[in-house]
């Protein structure tokens, strides 16, 4: 289908609209303070489903959604899905609460490197050597981290490698993002509920209502920026779609040493440098795989 310049448009502002939410999440869950990462996770968990449910119903696939229901392999899968989702959720509540918002947007800068890697060890593909350069500077990049903190960078490895998982095992099944949510959210919400009921709440109604909203809304949050950025996707060739998404990360960063006061020593910057290195290698080969494809597709003459 042709998308005229309006699309685009529009496709370009939905996709910013998404990301700039997604970068700027930490200043969002700092609200949920003093209540407990795991707590916040517990009521994202839980009122994530009719949030989903919501957006279900808007887009028209109820029906085709609850079809999935009896497929006992694809539900299986996304039960996977759904607990990998929720160590992906979790950590990054961690981090933002806890000071460590800039090492959560490491993660998300390496995601797509790691990204690669799961394509070569899963699906056996073979790396271009643009994606080889960024692996190793990847690598290189962590080992500076090891030197400078004196250990692995836990929530950086954990953010990535828990959505590079979550990514390949959501290749398995034919079900869209917003499908995935609600089918994810029908695994997460009996145990997010759990845990609020044995908990007394687990922070509802103990910190004012202003932190009540945030935990209410946390699913809102959730399925807000998921709808528009599959707008965007259906408007947008995915080269673009994929440019846009490193805004996400780039905010966080800039939310982090900004707005939440974090610092960052020089060997940190470092490891940042490496890996925006490794994408700028990334971005250029999948541009390049873009152009060789419009040519093939739209030849001149």
């Amino acid at each position: 289908m042709s998308v005229g310049t309006n699309g685009r448009r529009l496709g370009i502002f939905l996709s910013l609209i998404a990301n700039s939410v997604w970068g700027a999440a930490a200043l969002y869950w700092m609200e949920t303070k003093p209540v407990a990462p795991i707590d916040v996770l517990a009521h994202r968990a839980t009122w994530t489903l009719p949030a989903a449910l919501l957006v279900i119903l808007m887009v028209g696939r109820l029906g085709s959604t609850l079809g999935f229901l009896t497929n006992w392999a694809v539900m299986r899968v996304m039960a996977v899905a759904a607990f990998l989702i929720s160590i992906n959720w979790g950590v990054f509540l961690y981090a933002v609460t806890t000071g460590r918002a800039t090492e959560a947007s490491l993660g998300y800068f390496l995601l797509p490197i790691l990204t690669v890697v799961a394509g070569v060890v899963v699906f056996r593909e073979v790396p271009s050597v643009p994606q080889r350069v960024a692996i190793a500077l990847a690598v290189l990049g962590i080992g500076v981290q090891v030197v400078a903190e004196g250990g692995l960078p836990i929530v950086s490895l954990s953010l990535a490698l828990s959505f590079a998982l979550y990514s390949v095992i959501r290749k398995q099944v034919s079900v869209d993002a917003v499908q995935g949510l609600f089918l994810e959210s029908l695994f997460l919400m009996p145990v997010g509920l759990f845990w609020i009921l044995f908990y007394q709440g687990a922070g509802f109604g103990q910190f004012g209502l202003k932190t009540d909203l945030f935990l209410l809304f946390a699913g809102a949050f959730t399925a807000i920026p998921l709808l528009t950025h599959i707008t965007a996707a259906r408007l947008l060739p995915l080269s673009t779609v994929g440019l846009l998404s490193y805004l996400g990360p780039t905010l966080q960063l800039i939310v982090a040493q900004t707005l939440l006061g974090e610092s960052i020593s020089f060997m940190t910057l470092s490891s940042f440098v490496l890996v925006w290195c490794g994408l700028a290698f990334i971005v250029q080969d999948n541009i390049r795989a873009y152009r060789r494809i419009r040519r093939a597709n739209y030849p001149r003459g």
